[in-house]
């Protein structure tokens, strides 16, 4: 069995040695790109600081989406508050309104009680007599007045609160108006920034580039390579 094993082997290893592949021979040809090593570098380079201004980009959009899911929400609430305090102010003009309506009707209902029972208490006279002004008319010219004056006044206070919930109307909209001002300065003022920051970094980036050229003008050998080409 030994023998047979190492007999296997054997032939394993001249097969090996039979069939080993040749040398390889390849056609001489010259390596390198078409494009300098400056060249690559500023290609590099500009790739790097497009990465970096899209990084950026990203970032302030997402701030700027987050920013303005804040401030949508706060007007939400704001709007929810405004909603609710407008429902309450409506509900005790409501209110104030019946008062006065229920007022209104106990005071005609008691004027007209008082002239009832003036007109039963007065003696009957001649004609003269019913033609002078009595009790009777006095009463009802003062009652007239007082209603009248009740009137004027509540059309008095109506017009006061038209008048103070538009100038509210008026202040809320100026305030808006500031905010939207406000946030729209400051992204012109983000963007200038932005746009002197990335003309900061292109002229970096040029000089670099020269410096570079420069150098690889003074350290390339001249007969070797040809100018402008890596090996």
């Amino acid at each position: 069995t030994c023998s047979v094993a190492k007999k296997e082997l054997d032939d394993l290893e001249r097969w090996k040695k039979e069939h080993r592949p040749g040398p390889i021979t390849l056609v001489p040809q010259r390596l390198g790109g078409n494009e300098s090593e400056a060249q690559v570098r500023q290609n590099q380079q500009m790739i790097l600081m497009q990465s970096k201004y899209q990084r950026k980009h990203k970032r302030e959009e997402y701030v700027k989406a987050k920013k303005a899911a804040e401030e949508a929400e706060i007007l939400k609430k704001k709007a929810i508050q405004r909603e609710k305090a407008e429902r309450l102010e409506v509900k005790k003009r409501q209110e104030e309104m019946q008062r006065r309506e229920m007022f209104l009707e106990d005071q005609k209902y008691k004027t007209n009680e008082l002239l009832s029972r003036l007109d039963m208490g007065l003696p009957k006279t001649d004609s003269c007599q019913i033609a002078s002004p009595g009790p009777e008319s006095t009463a009802w010219k003062r009652s007239h007045a007082y209603m009248q004056a009740l009137r004027e006044d509540e059309n008095r206070r109506l017009e006061e609160m038209k008048q103070e919930q538009q100038r509210k109307a008026e202040l809320m909209e100026f305030k808006q108006k500031q905010e939207e001002e406000t946030r729209t300065k400051a992204h012109q003022k983000e963007q200038r920034s932005c746009l002197q920051s990335l003309f900061i970094f292109y002229c970096i980036l040029r000089v670099n580039n020269a410096f570079l050229d420069r150098l690889q003008n003074k350290t390339q050998p001249n007969n070797l390579y040809q100018p402008g080409h890596t090996g």
